[in-house]
């Protein structure tokens, strides 16, 4: 009997679409769709979701890359997700039916929340020792307590057991397996700021506080587990990995032993640094997370959250109308031989890593009447290259070391003026690889391990390069670049407090 053909199927269920991409055994992709995601913005700060479109767009991409290929879901060796972090969905347990639209991880509206917490010191000491996080409207936990504050009846409903909670993961997971499923992964329960990441469990100290009933919180299993099977068209496929978008990367790169590192550009820029067993605890406003990992292994990372990085050339674009394709944004960049002085903080929503301002708010500086189209583009691109270097010196003096050379992906990485920029303002080189899908790799490489289709470290090789990127820039200028950015991110700060 002739052995079937190893395909694997990664749903990439990211901020601003859903995409489904198949791989060969090779872990070498054989074929991509992609559906576009509303975003929608209530209020000022505010982002949601809606999680019926979530699904559907995700199953959409699934069944149109099969009928592209002439497949079917009979064809496929198993599934594996990789999803945007932090977004809170809830959902009827009876019907499956959301209660309101998804809060997505962008969203600033529980501010209010996180500053009560803030107050409490003996809470954002349990928080930061459990959890790892710093009590912040970017994580999970005061998404999910705003909800059950302002959907009428969701506290009473949740307490009965008539509501579940969960990360875009455990929604898709729930909607794939026809209801029979309620799971998380052990990477993303961890950004939720309810989950114990030495424990390994959600903690009850937490959701006692927050007033979070535990029944509505998923099983938690690991990267590289059995998460149930999918009904695609009649026929069940085997769900075997699933992982965050950022902790899947990390994976997809091959970054599996400790002082390995990445940097993704996607929406918004996360660099991680697998740290191995070792917890480290950061104090130099970093998060510790959990890595992905293919079985119950428990590796731990460092993390560095930028809310915008690619997402300033869709401003420039969208917004601003300076360019009509992101990949315009280089050829304007290299028209100027400098930003002529210009600095743009993208602080749309807030500030992350290392700076944790909730209440910054984008800003140009520097602007004089020579300052121009062409200038203002660089800038913005320039802005993605210096929030990585805030987010880089802290994890060097977290961890105590120095990367001689960090790996990238997203689709941001494909403009070689970034990258390039990005090398010479690090002093680091930049390791690109042919194959920028990482992410959606990770998931793929964890369901083809979790299956049994390779032995461990197979589906983890690191991916071939495409180009490296050594820092050629003068040590003194790239003193005074820096010197005039952290003067602007200063000037940004706290814009929005009474």
């Amino acid at each position: 009997m002739e052995r079937k053909r190893t395909i694997i199927a990664a749903l990439d269920q990211g901020t601003t679409s859903s995409r489904a991409i198949l791989f060969d055994g090779n872990l070498e992709p054989i074929g991509m769709a992609q559906r576009e995601l509303t975003q929608h913005y209530p209020a000022p700060g505010w982002v949601e979701h809606d999680p019926m479109e979530i699904y559907a767009g995700q199953y959409g991409a699934l069944a149109e890359v099969l009928a592209q290929n002439s497949l079917t879901g009979a064809d496929l060796t198993a599934v594996g997700i990789a999803n945007q972090r932090e977004t809170t969905v809830v959902w009827e347990k009876e019907t499956g039916r959301p209660v309101c639209n998804a809060v997505v991880w962008q969203c600033r509206r529980t501010a209010a929340i996180c500053d009560a917490i803030l107050r409490d010191r003996a809470l954002t000491d349990t928080i930061r020792r459990a959890t790892g996080l710093l009590p912040d409207a970017y994580f999970s936990a005061t998404k999910l307590r705003w909800i059950l504050d302002n959907v009428p009846g969701a506290q009473k409903r949740a307490e009965r057991g008539e509501l579940l909670f969960g990360t875009v993961d455990s929604w898709l997971i729930y909607r794939l397996t026809g209801g029979r499923e309620h799971l998380t992964d052990r990477t993303n329960a961890s950004r939720t700021m309810l989950y114990n990441i030495e424990r390994l469990c959600w903690d009850e100290d937490i959701c006692r506080a927050l007033n979070i009933p535990m029944q509505m919180l998923p099983e938690v299993r690991p990267s590289g587990a059995d998460f149930g099977t999918a009904d695609l068209g009649g026929v069940r496929v085997p769900g075997r990995g699933g992982a965050g978008e950022q902790q899947a990367a990390l994976f997809g790169q091959g970054c599996v032993d400790e002082g390995d590192a990445k940097n993704t550009y996607g929406t918004g820029c996360f660099l991680l640094m697998n740290t191995g067993a070792r917890l480290c605890r950061s104090e130099g406003g970093l998060l510790s997370t959990l890595a992905a990992t293919d079985g119950k292994k428990v590796q731990y990372a460092l993390e560095g959250s930028v809310f915008v990085g690619g997402a300033v050339v869709q401003w420039l674009r969208d917004e601003m109308g300076l360019i009509s394709d992101a990949a315009d944004s280089e050829y304007f960049a290299r028209k100027v031989p400098d930003s002529a002085g210009v600095y743009i903080v993208p602080a749309f929503t807030g500030l992350g890593a290392p700076h944790w301002d909730m209440r910054a708010r984008g800003a140009v500086f520097g602007l004089t009447r020579g300052a121009g189209r062409c200038h203002f583009i660089r800038a913005g691109l320039e802005s993605i290259a210096y929030q990585t270097a805030d987010v880089l010196r802290a994890m060097e003096q977290d961890a105590g070391g120095r990367l001689s050379a960090l790996r990238v992906d997203g689709g941001a990485s494909a403009n070689d003026f970034l990258m390039q920029f990005q090398a010479d303002i690090l002093n680091r080189a930049i390791v690109r690889p042919r194959c920028l899908e990482t992410t959606a790799l990770g998931a793929a490489a964890l369901a083809g391990l979790t299956s049994g289709v390779w032995k461990a470290g197979g589906g983890a090789a690191r991916p071939a390069v495409d180009r490296r990127f050594e820092p050629d820039m003068d040590p003194q200028r790239r003193a005074q670049l820096l010197k005039g950015w952290e003067k602007a991110v200063s000037r940004a700060g706290s814009w929005t407090e009474d």
